[in-house]
């Protein structure tokens, strides 16, 4: 993973973002590195959500730096840093309840290659079930299904960093564990980098390179996820 860390892809600098005079990220730097999967972690309100949001463009910052693979990113619209290869799953799923299964993955697709089939088809070499639902709507699934479907269509832009925000709110347990050996799969065989928001530490932790803990819109702990102390952790970030 060293090799990984020294090859940066995305890259973030000393960003500020308000919501109105809400002063949401007071300063915040991280980066993801090539093929690395990097958990962020703390409370509700810490700042998570927003942060995601920066990067995708939806929320920009006031100040501050944000690159993808060494080019600058936050003067750019969020369809612009779409097509440079991030793809975005937010917190809630955020799926077409009206399109089928199909179509709502073809959305992912946008412009590139609207044709071409070896990118849906490996959607369903992750996810079977969707293989099966593939005319039902997407409101019409199951919270696990629709979380899958989420990812399955922020897979085939040609994406090199997925930012996924809280993938596993609401699903039941069962799911839980498909997501988790589906989300490493994903990364080992794609090579695709992932940056990882979640409340489940023990599922953020098991499939994460490194980690970051952010409370009250900073950054306030760091470090490789084989030398972090589990309820330690829990006990000084994450419990109310």
């Amino acid at each position: 993973m060293d090799n990984k860390r020294a090859s940066q892809l995305l890259n973030i600098e000393d960003i500020h973002t308000y919501y109105g005079e809400s002063y949401i990220l007071q300063g915040v730097s991280l980066s993801v590195g090539e093929g690395e999967i990097v958990c962020l972690l703390g409370r509700n309100g810490a700042g998570k959500t927003t942060l995601m949001r920066s990067i995708i463009g939806l929320s920009p910052p006031a100040s501050g730096m944000i690159t993808f693979q060494h080019e600058k990113i936050n003067n750019l619209p969020p369809y612009r840093i779409a097509d440079k290869g991030i793809g975005y799953v937010p917190q809630g799923q955020g799926i077409f309840a009206e399109l089928t299964v199909l179509e709502n993955i073809r959305l992912g697709l946008r412009k590139k290659r609207l044709k071409s089939h070896p990118e849906i088809d490996k959607v369903f070499q992750y996810f079977p079930i969707l293989k099966d639902r593939i005319t039902q709507k997407g409101g019409t699934l199951s919270g696990g299904e629709r979380q899958m479907l989420a990812i399955g269509r922020g897979l085939v832009g040609g994406i090199r960093l997925m930012l996924l925000d809280e993938p596993t709110e609401g699903i039941q347990p069962s799911i839980i564990h498909q997501l988790k050996e589906i989300i490493k799969r994903i990364n080992e065989e794609m090579d695709l980098s992932i940056l990882i928001v979640e409340q489940n530490i023990e599922l953020a932790l098991d499939v994460g390179n490194r980690y970051y803990v952010m409370q009250n819109g900073t950054i306030v702990e760091s470090g490789c996820v084989d030398n972090i102390e589990r309820t330690e952790m829990i006990e000084k970030y994450l419990t109310i």
